[in-house]
Order: structure tokens, then sequence, then C-alpha cells
């Protein structure tokens, strides 16, 4: 992507300053999950877009309730803080899956690369647009976008889409407001308190901490498939896991196993709490408040499917907001029918 000076991020001694969750969970770029499978099942390695992200949530927990060892698999969960690093991962082969926003398959393939989710976790974004508490009597929806700097996990990554889609949709152009890459959680956050951003786009539990912190105010909350309806004009298929074609064609059985594990997941997320789940999952992802990790799940928990199925006119509802401010895509056919397969979901709930 050409670099643009319009693009601000935060300095790295500030973010080297942060002791975080989320730099615990980035340090798993270059070490196995501490729950990974016993090494005797098939390897296969999956990077994902923010292990802590309650969007992503599906990964780790299947692995806590030990779906993948049970079929056959020793999966290695890798962590980027945005899901653009885990695309780049999944598309140069250091890994086999990525479980990231499904509209990077459509902006790859106007690349030339050919990637399709094969488990849709979700029908919503999950994601909120947050104001600072001082930006909050200037900022009242995103008409006044004008002029402000907004924050983003990183440059294009699906907040970054996002975000350009919620301006230019209000009447905003991609060049009159600043987005910055301050990433998710405390580095999120300290941007927001500091006035490095005057608002941004970020997930659970990043949006509870600002919350309970009185540091910001929702301006949009697309946590749920209504809330995306409303600021997207329909279903928004976002977490996923999503693979090389031909990977996945060369290696259906494990792909088959994959699906099996994350349906089974997402099948036990539907049935279970918000405290039940976050009693499975790593005890460093509440920070310390368990109380406000389980509200940040349940804030959240409407966004997800519950067999792995992409939902109806949702790939569509995908390409109208790509459509909208990138003009790779604008100007491109895109074959929505080679961005996803049901196969192999449809295969595990049967």
């Amino acid at each position: 992507m050409r670099k643009s000076a319009r693009y601000t991020t935060v300095a790295a001694a500030g973010l080297l300053a942060l002791s975080s969750l989320t730099a615990c969970a980035n340090d798993a770029a270059s070490t196995a999950s501490t729950s990974k499978g016993d090494g005797k099942g098939t390897k296969v390695k999956i990077m994902v877009g923010g292990l802590d992200k309650v969007i992503y949530l599906p990964a780790m927990l299947g692995q806590r309730l030990g779906y993948f060892d049970a079929e056959g698999l020793d999966v290695e969960l890798l962590s980027e803080p945005a899901g653009v690093q885990a695309e780049t991962a999944l598309v140069s082969g250091q890994v086999q899956g990525a479980v990231g926003f499904y509209d990077h398959t459509l902006d790859l393939q106007t690349k030339g690369k050919a990637v399709e989710s094969v488990v849709q976790f979700s029908q919503a974004p999950g994601e909120v647009e947050i104001v600072s508490t001082k930006a909050a009597g200037d900022i009242t929806s995103p008409k006044d976008f004008k002029g402000k700097k907004l924050g983003i996990t990183g440059l294009g990554s699906s907040t970054d889409f996002l975000t350009k889609y919620l301006a230019v949709k209000n009447g905003v152009k991609v060049s009159e407001f600043t987005p910055v890459a301050v990433g998710a959680g405390p580095t999120f956050i300290s941007a927001l308190q500091k006035g490095a951003i005057d608002g941004g786009m970020t997930t659970d539990p990043t949006v509870a901490t600002i919350l309970d912190k009185k540091a910001g105010k929702v301006l949009l909350d697309m946590r749920t498939p209504e809330g995306s309806q409303e600021a997207l004009g329909g279903p928004y298929p976002s977490s996923s896991l999503y693979m090389q074609t031909d990977w996945v064609n060369s290696h259906k059985d494990t792909v088959q196993k994959l699906a099996n594990a994350f349906v089974k997941t997402l099948n036990w997320m539907s049935t279970h709490s918000s405290t039940e789940i976050a009693d499975k999952m790593p005890a460093d992802y509440s920070q310390g408040n368990k109380v406000l990790y389980a509200a940040a799940i349940e804030s959240t928990l409407p966004m997800f499917t519950k067999d792995g199925v992409m939902p109806k006119d949702g790939p569509e509802t995908v390409e109208k907001v790509l459509k909208a401010f990138n003009p790779n895509i604008k100007n491109a056919k895109v074959d929505l029918s080679k961005t996803f397969t049901t196969e192999f979901v449809e295969k595990a709930a049967g």
C-alpha cells in the first residue's frame, strides 16, 4: 500500500511503555499458544488479528474446549494486532489460515489472490465507533468526522475500511479526516485519553474498558445485526476463518476438521452464558476484572452465527461498503461466489 503523510501512527516508545494484554497476545506471533495441541495431530498454523479481541473469541475458545484436539489437529494460534497483518501472514504462506474480517477476501481478489472464508463466525462487524469524552460534543454523527483524527487498528484493516465507509456515506471525503493507527486495548485507550485521537473504531473488551473509565462514549454500535443494519444497510459478515483457495482444495480433510471444531465452538457459545464463556478463556484476558470481561462478551455475543454459515445477503453488503470508497474494488468485478464457501460448515452441521 502506498504510504501517505496523512496516516499517523503512535510513537514506538509509547507502545513499548504500555505493558498490556494486547502486547501479551502479540507475543504469541513468535510462539505457540500455551494451550496448543499435543503435537500428535495434523499441524495447522492460524494467525489471528488479535487473540484477545472478543470478535475473534471462537479461535481461543475452540482450543480451550479441546475441539481441535478432538478432531486430530495440532493448531498453533498466533496473533497480530490487526486483521490486515493476519492477511499478510496468510498470503505470504507463513500460516495456513487467518482469523480476520471476511472483507479481506474481496480486497485480495482484486489483487489477484484467491482467498475464501470457510467458516463465518459473525453476521455483524462487532465494532463500535467511540468518541472521546472531550470530543463528544463536537462529534455527534459521522457527518462530524471532517478534520478529526480517528483511531483504527491498522492501515488497510477492516476498521480502516468501515471508518472510511461511514465517512463517505455521511458526506465526508476520505481525504478530509486523518486515520490514526493505534491498535486496540491500552494503546487505543491511551491515544483516546491523551487526545492523539478524537474517536475511533474498536471492539470489546476495549469498548467495555473505555466506558468503565468514562474515557469515551458510544457513537455507533455495530455489535448486533440491528446495529449493522442501521449503520451499513444490511448484515455485515466480519470475523471468519479464511484460507487460500488452493490450500483449501488440496487439504479438504484438514479444512473439514477445522470447520467441525469451529461449528462446535459457535454452537457451544450459543448455549452458554457470557460468564461461562469468560471462565473458559485464559485468565489474563479479563485483565483482573472478570465481571467487566463477561459484560464485554455479553455485548458482543449477538454478532456471532450459531452454525458458521455465511448470512444471506452478507457478501453483497460488504461489497457495497467497499465499493463506496475503495477505487480498486469500485472499478473491479468481484466474483462473490469465490470469496466464501459453505461446503465445510454444512457438512459439519450434518
